[in-house]
């Protein structure tokens, strides 16, 4: 089915001309317009435009195409703008990409005091550089950075990546073999303890166990729960294991419901980034999102 933004992008560079008026005239980016173009030539079957000397000229099928389409999106906008008569001002809609848990701990609670939409998405975060890329993002946070030249990456914090435990778990002998480096043994003690792990990976354990114990973890974890700060909720004042960012149980750490076991002998640290488009047309917007993130204190 074809999508109405897709004509309206359309119908806006056609009479424009430029990718560059019609993004400001819509409010996008012009990734954005692109790839509103590019899907529509895809669905069409044939070029809409052809770049002459700096101009976008609507071909003959785009001509048609604009003709049939124009009387009904006009009818549409129309309605559109009837529909919003009491809305004094249009609200910027800004999308942002990271993990649940990263979401959940720092940005949730400020959703109702921002004065724009905010559309947040949770994926891979491959996946993530390209609709940043596209425009479909205003911006990510991530512990990764991609190699694209119209992107760029901002160091804010960093998170280790650390053993905890449950408040309620007798660590005395763990300490012991740890104070003596009996490495060996205290991986053997580990496996024998309740552990929580998340139903989307393992990616943490079994990197903190290779980097200290280095083979990969041949155990089951007892309970595996939705996502990392289930795992927080489940251990604290409880008994059991996790491995996990330190950042999402800050406040548990504080309240003395989790504990850090062990750093490792090996340290996992991790440097987050704001990845963002060097043009990016909600800036101001983005500008605060960040902002939240810096006085949470990573």
């Amino acid at each position: 089915m074809i999508n109405l933004e897709w004509l309206r992008t359309f119908k806006s560079v056609y009479e424009t001309q430029s990718f560059t008026k019609a993004a400001r005239e819509l409010h996008i980016s012009q990734p954005g317009v692109s790839l509103h173009i590019g899907s529509l030539e895809a669905y069409v079957g044939y070029s809409l435009f052809q770049r002459v000397s700096k101009k976008l000229i609507a071909t003959e099928k785009a001509k048609i195409l604009y003709n049939f389409t124009l009387e009904p999106l006009l009818k549409l906008e129309a309605a559109e703008k009837t529909f919003h008569k009491t809305t004094k001002t249009e609200r910027v809609t800004v999308s942002i990409g990271m993990c649940f848990e990263t979401f959940q701990f720092t940005l949730e609670k400020h959703i109702p005091t921002l004065d724009f939409n905010v559309i947040i998405r949770f994926g891979l975060y491959e996946q993530m550089f390209s609709d940043l890329d596209s425009g479909l993002l205003d911006l990510i946070i991530t512990p990764k950075k991609a190699n694209i030249k119209t992107l760029k990456f901002d160091t804010f914090s960093k998170e280790k990546i650390v053993l905890i435990n449950g408040s309620g778990t007798d660590t005395s002998e763990l300490t012991t073999l740890l104070k003596n480096q009996k490495i060996e043994e205290a991986e053997a003690w580990l496996k024998q303890q309740i552990w929580y792990s998340t139903a989307a990976d393992m990616e943490h354990l079994n990197h903190f166990w290779k980097l200290n114990f280095y083979r990969h973890p041949d155990f089951r974890p007892n309970y595996i729960v939705p996502n990392i700060c289930s795992i927080v909720r489940c251990l604290s004042g409880n008994s059991g294991f996790s491995v996990v960012p330190d950042f999402l149980c800050k406040d548990e750490i504080e309240n003395g419901g989790i504990e850090i076991a062990w750093e490792g002998n090996q340290k996992i640290e991790n440097i987050l980034y704001f990845g963002e488009r060097l043009k990016n047309p909600v800036q101001n917007e983005v500008n605060l999102i960040k902002d939240i993130f810096r006085k949470e204190n990573f």
